[in-house]
């Protein structure tokens, strides 16, 4: 799908082209969303530039993802998806900077694009071209990053809540299926968001050398440091909540590990508990002749007394010395 973004005024029309020969030459973002062969021979007759491939965007390298091209600035970044929903996902986006047009390639819906895409919608500067586009949407999806880790922060300590607290240490088996599971999707969302931000910050110190070139203006270039300084900032709480996973994840396991050694001692005890009656049925079921009890009308009750006895003694002993 081609989507072209028109300044009209105070805000920013957006149109789907689908008349591919006719692109507005004055539209200053062009959005490529799983676009087409047409598509893209359309934006590369309008701009002039090479539009990378899906296997090129794929590609890790840092020369492959951030790199200068016929004057054009081809820049890669891994973006978070589908947040929102239990399977979030990485999906790679380029942006292209040529001719003061910003051109984005993607194959996903990073919540972000819509979010800046309706805000200028709304209103945006007079002087609105490709570069300011940029800084909007790096500012954007550093924003969504934020609010992820904030949520996630919020429910490693919902977490932390359910297996500290004494009830909780009481639970069954299936509660702890569930919180091992929730403490699993969190480390693999804070994982996929560090990565995020490690391309994000790759993304603006390339950017910066062009500041240093003096192609941006000077609230531009506090911009790209501020937004430098929030990437930092967030990729060390991510490693932050990262520990505090691990620590959460082996404190459940520590709490499953006491709960199944309880299980165990209770066993031994009850083994430990019922050898002495054990004892005494054995030795009054071997039925010899010459026992003085067969044919006492008390013996069946005695038995049975000893029995209790014998097994009152371990239980009480075991409670004196408070192991149980």
């Amino acid at each position: 799908m081609l989507t072209v973004f028109v300044p009209t005024g105070s805000a920013l029309k957006r149109t789907e082209i689908e008349d591919l020969g006719k692109l507005p030459p004055e539209a200053v973002w062009i959005d490529l969303k799983s676009p087409t062969v047409d598509e893209d021979r359309a934006v590369q007759n309008l701009v002039g530039i090479e539009i990378p491939t899906r296997e090129d965007m794929q590609e890790i390298e840092i020369s492959s993802r951030l790199y200068v091209e016929n004057g054009a600035r081809y820049m890669t970044a891994a973006l978070m998806c589908a947040t929102d929903t239990g399977s979030p996902r990485i999906t790679p986006v380029s942006f292209i900077l040529a001719d003061h047009r910003l051109v984005t390639v993607r194959y996903d819906e990073p919540k972000p694009f819509n979010l800046v895409a309706a805000k200028l919608g709304r209103g945006c500067p007079q002087n609105v071209n490709g570069e300011s586009l940029l800084i909007d949407l790096l500012d954007a999806l550093i924003d969504r990053c934020a609010d992820i880790l904030e949520r996630v922060g919020a429910d490693i300590d919902e977490v932390g809540l359910d297996i500290f607290e004494p009830s909780a240490t009481r639970g069954h088996a299936a509660n702890y299926s569930q919180i091992l599971r929730t403490i699993g999707k969190k480390g693999d969302l804070t994982s996929k968001v560090r990565e995020s931000l490690v391309s994000l910050g790759r993304l603006i110190s390339f950017v910066a050398v062009e500041t240093d070139a003096g192609r941006w203006t000077k609230e531009q270039k506090a911009t790209f440091k501020t937004l430098a300084r929030d990437v930092q900032s967030l990729s060390d709480h991510a490693s932050y909540l990262a520990n505090k996973i691990t620590f959460t994840l082996d404190a459940m396991l520590g709490v499953v590990n006491l709960e199944q050694n309880n299980i165990i001692k209770l066993f031994s005890v009850m083994a430990v508990v019922l050898m002495p009656p054990t004892l005494i049925a054995s030795v009054y079921g071997m039925n010899f002749k010459a026992m003085p009890e067969l044919g006492w009308e008390l013996g069946y009750p005695m038995a049975l007394v000893m029995m209790g006895l014998a097994a009152a003694g371990p239980y009480m002993f075991f409670k004196w010395k408070k192991w149980l």
